[in-house]
């Protein structure tokens, strides 16, 4: 395995990305590229998802990040499937190592970055900056199916703001041209991203959630030279992928240095020229009837306002954006919302108007006030900790991505979805660089990169 990288570039200062030998899908052995894709991990959270990616195609990545087989064997059920689709050549390693650019684009959003491998000194802890604390048991999880593998086999998405003021998404929608020529003179990962984009891919599928994607190699010295020396000037902040940093930084302790484990697959997109949507992880607490919740806010008089808010849910949620840009607000839905699958009407609960003096006197006051003031930190320490006394436990509460499927479990199951409106990004930003992590599950960077496009082998 190449871990080297060119050694004219030092990553001391800032991010340090190196090139690697990426695996990909043999196209010719499966039956298309999308078929063998996946959301990231943590975004399958349901099992009829699960089921319906397992039967897309006999090879898709899924059965590599979520295997199913009992909790003792299926690290080492994984670790099986990847050394067999490589001695069979469904997954193939490129002939020389590269970083590669990615592109995702849909309708006008349009997102454009660069995977490589990205070393993870401890100088790096300063330098990715996280936002979101994580869960020990996800940490401990993703790191035996890591240790069983030895790959990474889905990148994280990390943001950074780079000089590219000019050619953003919506310019390059309207023609990679005005993009490359708008930067060209600045030099640097843009420029390379823009002059890359002009040949043709390595591979090109578009996903059923109508997303197309195209991945080129970057192999030529000098241009990997460029993009390793701009970024060496900059700090990343993690858009989505926490546990899989926590996860990198627990296997680099573990073995020894220098090696393949001090590096971990990352997708470096610069968002000052291709802004990330923010969207919100939304929570559905199991055991909490909607009607034991909406009493125990009755029942705790002055707490917080709560009204109805009729549907369909795009109203419903507009409700929720206007109520947050005034205070902490959420949405709450379940036995009784009788949302359809096509989004008819369904009946709301909206809360707001918290009491200052409770939140003053059950949210933590050693952290800043922009942490104080979030939806998420108010959410957990008012009302889940106070209110509801409900334990942030797996048992008790998940996490999803899906707006409309919060609300149809919390319906089917007898619980209460709580619906969230979006962090903004600077928010996330400005804490990040505080060092002052938001709680956990708190945003959904996206869009996210497809898992199985390019893998990470460390025995290659």
């Amino acid at each position: 395995m190449n871990i080297a990288g060119p050694a004219a570039v030092s990553g001391a200062g800032g991010l340090d990305l190196i090139p690697f030998r990426g695996v990909r899908y043999v196209p010719e052995r499966v039956g298309s590229l999308a078929a063998v894709t996946s959301p990231p991990y943590d975004v399958v959270v349901r099992p009829d998802g699960l089921h319906h990616l397992e039967s897309a195609d006999p090879h898709n990545i899924v059965r590599l990040i979520l295997p199913q087989n009992g909790p003792e064997t299926r690290n080492e059920q994984a670790a099986d499937t990847l050394a067999h689709w490589l001695s069979e050549g469904i997954l193939a390693p490129d002939p020389e190592p590269g970083l590669y650019v990615y592109e995702q684009r849909s309708g006008d959003m349009l997102q454009r970055g660069v995977i490589g491998a990205l070393r993870l000194t401890e100088a790096a802890e300063g330098i990715v900056l996280p936002h979101e604390e994580v869960m020990p048991h996800i940490v401990a999880d993703r790191a035996a199916l890591m240790r069983a593998t030895a790959a990474n086999l889905e990148p994280l998405l990390l943001t950074y703001r780079g000089n590219g003021t000019t050619g953003e998404g919506a310019n390059a929608v309207r023609g990679n041209a005005v993009g490359a020529n708008a930067v060209g003179a600045n030099g640097g990962t843009s420029a390379v991203v823009e002059r890359t984009v002009q040949r043709p891919p390595l591979l090109a599928t578009t996903t059923e959630d109508g997303f197309s994607h195209r991945l080129w190699a970057v192999t030529d010295p000098a241009d990997v030279d460029e993009i390793r020396s701009d970024l060496a000037h900059h700090q990343a902040v993690i858009a989505d992928g926490h546990h899989r940093w926590a996860t990198y930084l627990r296997l680099r302790a573990e073995h020894p240095s220098p090696g393949p484990w001090d590096f971990g697959l990352v997708l470096l997109v610069d968002t000052a020229r291709y802004p990330l949507r923010v969207r919100a992880i939304h929570r559905l607490l199991h055991r909490l009837p909607l009607s034991e919740a909406l009493a125990a806010l009755k029942a705790h008089s002055g707490s917080a306002r709560v009204r109805t808010v009729e549907g369909p849910l795009p109203h419903a949620l507009d409700a929720l954006a206007e109520a947050t840009s005034e205070g902490n607000a959420y949405l709450l839905a379940g036995e009784g919302t009788a949302l359809t699958a096509g989004g008819g009407s369904g009946r709301f609960h909206l809360v707001d108007r918290l009491s200052a003096e409770l939140i003053d006197a059950t949210v933590s006051r050693d952290r800043p006030e922009a942490w104080r003031a979030l939806d998420a930190t108010v959410l957990h320490a008012t009302l889940l900790d106070h209110i509801w006394q409900i334990p942030d436990t797996p048992e008790h509460i998940a996490y999803i991505h899906d707006t409309a499927a919060t609300i149809a479990k919390a319906e089917r199951d007898g619980g209460t979805a709580v619906l969230m409106h979006p962090v903004r990004e600077d928010v996330v930003r400005d804490l990040a660089h505080q060092g002052v992590t938001m709680p956990r599950k708190s945003t959904s960077f996206g869009p996210k990169p497809a898992t199985g496009l390019v893998l990470r082998s460390l025995a290659h």
